[in-house]
């Protein structure tokens, strides 16, 4: 994925005021997303020429290329000469609004830098190895790799043993690779759980994420702890399994809001079980937060997108992205050199964003009492 010349979102009132200032600039692939309307993944994979593009949408995207005069002539030029360092960004992960922060930190930088960078989605473990030996094989020399592939150490091992360079994001399990760029989640969903606790909560549910990986298990401990210094007994029952996924997160809703003695608050461990979490509210004719505050991680787009919109962890996903690209450029340039560089590990900051979806509990105590009770 030649991509050459990419400039940062911006709110419609920026929009314009740049527009004249535009008028005479490179169109980029953000311009012809916006005029194909579509996202700018799906215009890289039309460049791409990948399959998984519907008809319709691809002449679109073709019609708007032609239109603006898009051309990426500089990443081509340099991949023509050989001079170009390839970098793979892979991913295994069922939310969209992350995967869309995720992949614009990418193609940012990748862009800044005049870097070859290939998008590729990986199923399971076995696709993974085969989708890295082809990368490999085709000149790839880096590889992005967010949960859970950066949790598997099978996908680690084979790309160090080809000679390629491996950057985490977020917490991983497997060691090995050249350094990763991650935010503190047990502390941040330690956070997040004694605000809860601050505005009077004393029963807060819970929802884990996937089971596989790292970031799951640490948000888990920090709500834990956050409960213990606290003071506040954690009834098991309070704690939900989920996936990460949305549909997981209903069902995990569902459960916590069918007990006899239910939650009056719930913290989810991304957005999009968040998100599930409140429209199961509603399906049951309770207000957020009226009766159940809502919170969840990460604050992608649709944190920010429903209902109340959500109280959460804003995890800098974008700016790891463009970190970890920047990461691998840096190893690449020490490559070869006689004193091997320690493996790097840069944490983030994060920050607790409070918006509509929490309120302490004065309306959920009473839905909150079990049955008989005063």
């Amino acid at each position: 994925m030649s991509l050459a010349m990419i400039s940062k979102p911006q709110t419609p009132a920026q929009g314009r005021k740049r527009s004249a200032r535009r008028s005479n600039a490179a169109p980029t692939i953000t311009d012809v997303a916006r005029e194909a309307q579509c996202s700018p993944m799906t215009v890289s994979r039309v460049i791409n020429g990948e399959e998984n593009v519907r008809e319709d949408t691809k002449k679109k995207v073709l019609a708007a290329i032609a239109k603006l005069n898009y051309v990426p002539n500089r990443a081509a030029r340099s991949l023509a000469a050989g001079s170009q360092l390839r970098i793979a960004l892979l991913f295994d992960n069922p939310s969209a609004s992350y995967l869309s922060e995720f992949l614009m930190g990418a193609l940012e930088e990748a862009s800044r830098r005049d870097i070859y960078l290939v998008v590729q989605a990986c199923e399971d473990a076995a696709e993974s190895h085969a989708v890295i030996k082809k990368l490999l094989d085709g000149g790839i020399e880096g590889f992005i790799l967010p949960p859970p592939l950066c949790d598997d150490q099978s996908v680690l091992d084979l790309i160090r043993s080809q000679g390629g360079i491996a950057v985490a994001v977020g917490p991983g399990k497997a060691s090995g690779s050249h350094g990763a760029v991650l935010i503190d989640e047990f502390q941040a969903a330690y956070d997040m759980t004694r605000h809860i606790i601050s505005l009077g909560h004393e029963r807060i549910g819970f929802i884990i994420g996937n089971p596989e990986q790292v970031a799951s298990g640490r948000r888990l401990l920090g709500y834990r702890a956050a409960m213990k210094d606290a003071g506040l007994a954690i009834d098991e029952n309070l704690i939900a399994q989920g996936l990460f996924t949305y549909r997981s997160g209903m069902v995990a809703a569902e459960r916590l809001l069918s007990l006899p003695h239910p939650p009056t608050a719930i913290f989810a461990s991304n957005d999009d079980m968040a998100a599930a979490t409140v429209a199961m509210a509603h399906r049951r004719h309770l207000d957020v937060p009226g009766d159940i505050t809502v919170c969840g991680f990460d604050d992608t787009e649709l944190a920010s997108s429903i209902w109340p919109e959500l109280t959460t962890i804003r995890q800098p996903i974008r700016e790891m992205t463009a970190e970890a690209v920047a990461m691998i450029a840096r190893v690449h340039k020490q490559k070869g050199r006689s004193a091997r560089a320690k493996p790097e590990q840069i944490t983030l900051a994060y920050q607790l964003i409070r918006r509509n979806s929490d309120a302490g509990p004065s309306l959920a105590a009473s839905f909150s009492q079990p049955p008989g009770s005063p």
